[in-house]
């Protein structure tokens, strides 16, 4: 990562970024890493009073980046971003290095057979936490904004 260039591609004029965090691709790095950017995003304005949804949606957006695009390849990373704009609210990006995906094509977990399966509910709890979700660059990269 350049020192010119951030990493999580922010707007540097509205946003604050106080969390960017490159996390290993393996499972057992899921917990510490989102413990400890909890720990920074409480102290941020922008969380108060939402905590549990913000690290919902962080924990599974984190699993899905480590499982699916690293496929759990310590080797790899995931880098997280976290900022406030006091207008917008709480900014929080995970990419990861995978091939990445077409969010269109994940069944939805509240319907039909999927409601009996044990995974595959990630992006639907994000989608039910956060106000705004996207994937961008080829779905190697999830903005949650919660206001």
């Amino acid at each position: 990562m350049s020192d010119e260039q951030p990493g999580c591609d922010f707007d540097p004029g509205r946003l604050q970024v106080s969390v960017r965090k490159r996390v290993p691709g393996r499972l057992d790095a899921l917990t510490p890493a989102v413990e400890e950017v909890m720990a920074q995003a409480r102290g941020m304005e922008c969380s108060q009073g939402k905590e549990f949804e913000i690290e919902t949606a962080l924990r599974e957006a984190l699993a899905n980046a480590i499982r699916h695009g690293c496929g759990n390849d310590p080797d790899k990373e995931v880098e997280v971003c976290v900022a406030c704009d006091p207008e917008r609210g709480m900014l929080i990006v995970v990419r990861d290095p995978g091939p990445g995906f077409d969010p269109s094509q994940i069944p939805s977990p509240v319907r039909g057979r999927n409601v009996f399966r044990h995974h595959g509910r990630g992006i639907y709890l994000i989608n039910q936490l956060m106000d705004e979700v996207s994937f961008e660059k080829g779905g190697t990269e999830i903005r949650m904004l919660k206001r």
